[in-house]
């Protein structure tokens, strides 16, 4: 019996990434009725978690740091997509999409998945363990990246208003680009042991042996579902983005609302997968997943939208307003103070999740 459910989970993996592809040739540029809309959310869920699944198969194959890479790396390159697409159906009230989307990912990613996982980890096993060298590096690229993509266009004199000039857009996309290349040269190859998970006792642990990890060809069946599976979340993503974008006016709520909840949708195979790690008190892998997806977020984001914005006749807005400046600006300083111990008690965790919520509802309530 156990046999059979281990295989109908098998089969489910592989046919939901597959049904999620269908459906999205099929309801891609329609309006949808709201029976379809349940429908298209079902499925995305189902391409949620076999997205995770197939992350995790390709992790054990490849290990760490390569593995968190992998779904990071993926995810945002199909939300680059996402958000790209967007910006060119949506005129000028997309001017900001970018902006919106890239800070929220920012916030879900640092304060969300990092208080969850770090929560998580605490309370079950005490504390929460990882390599402040590793977790340190991504923090500070992060803060870097962030601050030259959405703090300094609000300052910027070339231009009016909160936008770079072609020049300085050409800069930040450049140098987003070199700094997330470093990031991920040093990650990989020259320093790789630094974002490997240690054990209680500060060991780096090069290998998990708790399972044989499978085959190559199981690998690369996975990578491909893995793909398909990721298509089909960002794309259902953005059939029920109308749906989304009606529901936030009807509730009188701020249009930055509807990047949020893209974000949220979009960053949930990496949440769960993160959440997986701290569970099994591998916290490295779970801020290896958080700090590279927002690393990833901005520094493929704002190169693709620099070069959309040769073609797209529209403003295009990166520069924060003052009160998520100063949510960025404590967003660093409480990551900097979490990062350099090494370990994390539940009053790190609850920290962050403070002011993930605090985002939240000023995201709702400006």
């Amino acid at each position: 019996m156990i046999t059979g459910l281990r295989s109908l989970t098998g089969q489910w993996t592989v046919l939901v990434p597959v049904l999620a592809i269908i459906l999205l040739v099929f309801t891609w540029g329609r309006d949808l009725p709201g029976a379809v809309v349940a429908l298209v959310t079902l499925v995305l869920a189902g391409s949620v978690l076999a997205a995770v699944h197939h992350a995790e198969v390709i992790a054990h194959r490849v290990g760490e740091p390569f593995g968190s890479l992998v779904l990071a790396v993926a995810v945002t390159i199909i939300e680059v997509a996402l958000i790209v697409t967007l910006m060119v159906d949506g005129g000028d009230k997309s001017a900001t999409l970018a902006r919106d989307t890239v800070f929220a990912a920012v916030m879900i990613t640092c304060n969300g998945i990092v208080g969850l996982c770090l929560l998580v980890a605490s309370l079950r096993h005490g504390t929460a363990v990882f390599n402040p060298e590793g977790t340190g590096a991504a923090l500070a690229t992060v803060a870097t990246l962030s601050t030259l993509s959405l703090v300094l266009p609000t300052f910027t004199t070339s231009k009016p208003g909160p936008e770079f000039s072609t020049v300085q857009l050409t800069f930040a996309a450049l140098s987003s680009l070199i700094l997330y290349g470093l990031f991920v040269t040093t990650q990989t190859v020259r320093h790789r042991d630094y974002f490997l998970p240690l054990t209680r006792q500060g060991e780096v642990i090069t290998a998990d042996d708790h399972a044989e990890p499978p085959s190559a060809r199981t690998a690369w069946i996975s990578l491909g579902l893995l793909g398909l599976a990721l298509i089909g979340v960002v794309g259902l993503a953005k059939g029920v983005s109308p749906t989304i974008e009606a529901g936030v006016k009807a509730a009188g709520l701020n249009q930055a609302v509807v990047g949020v909840v893209i974000a949220l949708l979009v960053l949930l195979p990496e949440t769960i997968a993160a959440l997986r790690s701290a569970r099994r008190d591998r916290v490295q892998t779970s801020l290896n997943l958080a700090l590279g997806s927002a690393m990833a977020s901005i520094g493929l984001t704002i190169p693709a939208v620099a070069l959309a914005s040769v073609w797209l006749s529209g403003p295009l807005v990166l520069g924060l307003g003052p009160v998520h400046m100063l949510l960025l600006a404590l967003t660093i300083v409480v990551s900097s103070l979490t990062v350099v111990p090494g370990r994390a008690t539940p009053l790190q965790g609850g920290v962050h999740l403070v002011l993930f919520a605090a985002y939240l509802e000023l995201a709702v309530n400006p």
